[in-house]
């Protein structure tokens, strides 16, 4: 272990010291983890709130653990998480315990299963990344010597949460080892899996230790500004994809590029009818104010179904209300259900339709009381 012996004299010096964490600067708070936890969590609030970055970036890329997973566990681990945070007497004493009894941190299947996930993600998404075909005549298939550093650097965060930490090199060099299998395997799952196996079992026998110094504080702007980088290489690498490589399969069954059918789209009758219409509103919001063109957007919803009562009775909507009851009672007559003699379907269907009548005359109904009453209290 390097270092091994001056960092664990280090740890013991400090326990015996009787360090006094009730006197440390920036405490955590319990409350605000498992706020952050419960209103960011997916995104990793809670644990960049407990300077735990690169647990936060992890959550960051993966969603609170692959979808949650790891997000759901943290309800039961913020305590330690806090603990840790704060260098409480407890947790100390239990890690002096767990350095004491082992000389480096034992096998973890979950901390396995997050460094296979996490280095595979990488690696996949390195990989999908990488335009397929030739871009203004260069081939960039040969940035697949990159996959491998992808998956090691995937194994090297997950293996440096928390108390444990190790070097990149080891899972570097053994996942490099594994590279020209690709040629022999041909597929890619396999061969990532192979690279992904050799990359975790190399750091966690050869790499892994104990992270006995406490990690070194960043400011705020080191902070922002690593997490800027890791979001923008991030993005860029799933912009990439979705540009170059991504495609969506239509009704016959044949692949087009997403790239393809996104710039068909914006060509598209529905897309042009869409944008004139969103220009025209904007024009208007212009013109009359945000607040009248609101009301018309509201009024053009039908929040109260009268246009399609209207519809239903086969009416304008400025018919008179002497032309609605009588348009519903010819249909009420015509639809009635016991004057059709047909199959169960068609009186089902007939049933439907009735009722459809009935709703929309209700609704029209209504609304014709509602604007006398307002007459009458407007006259008064």
């Amino acid at each position: 272990m390097q270092n091994g012996n001056s960092d664990k004299k280090m740890f013991e010096s400090s326990e015996n010291g009787g360090t006094k964490t009730k006197n440390l600067p920036n405490r955590k708070s319990k409350f605000w983890a498992y706020f952050w936890w419960l209103f960011g969590g997916v995104f990793g609030a809670h644990h960049f709130y407990l300077d735990r970055d690169d647990h936060g970036l992890i959550y960051l890329f993966t969603l609170g653990g692959y979808f949650g997973a790891g997000w759901f566990r943290d309800l039961f681990k913020i305590p330690t998480y806090v603990a840790c945070a704060n260098n409480d007497r407890t947790y100390l004493d239990w890690f002096n315990f767990q350095v004491r009894t082992n000389k480096k941190p034992p096998f973890s299947t979950v901390r396995f299963l997050g460094s296979s996930c996490v280095s595979y993600l990488f690696g996949q998404l390195l990989y999908l990344s990488i335009p397929e075909e030739e871009v203004n005549g260069i081939n960039f298939r040969h940035l697949l010597i990159l996959v491998p550093g992808a998956i090691a650097l995937g194994t090297w965060l997950v293996g440096n949460v928390g108390r444990e930490r190790g070097s990149l090199w080891i899972p570097l060099v053994a996942s490099y080892i594994c590279y020209p299998t690709l040629y022999y395997i041909g597929d890619e799952s396999t061969w990532m899996g192979l690279m992904i196996l050799a990359s975790y079992l190399s750091f966690d026998s050869f790499s892994k230790e104990w992270r006995l110094r406490p990690r070194k504080k960043k400011s705020l702007r080191v902070r922002m500004a690593i997490l800027t980088v890791a979001i923008l290489i991030y993005s860029t690498l799933w912009a990439s994809y979705f540009y170059f490589n991504a495609t969506i399969v239509d009704n016959d069954g044949e692949e087009i590029k997403l790239s393809d059918a996104v710039k068909h789209f914006l060509t598209s009758p529905i897309w042009l009818d869409l944008k004139s219409s969103l220009e025209a509103t904007w024009q208007e919001a212009q013109n009359q104010g945000f607040w009248a063109v609101w009301r018309q957007l509201i009024e053009l919803s039908d929040p109260r179904g009268e246009i399609n009562a209207y519809k239903i009775l086969g009416l304008s909507q400025t018919a008179s209300q002497s032309e609605v009851t009588s348009k519903w009672r010819a249909l009420s007559r015509e639809n009635h259900p016991d004057k059709i003699k047909g199959t169960d379907e068609e009186r089902r269907i007939a049933q439907e339709k009735f009722m459809e009548i009935q709703q929309a005359y209700e609704i029209l109904s209504s609304a014709k009381n509602r604007r006398q009453r307002r007459n009458r209290k407007s006259e008064l």
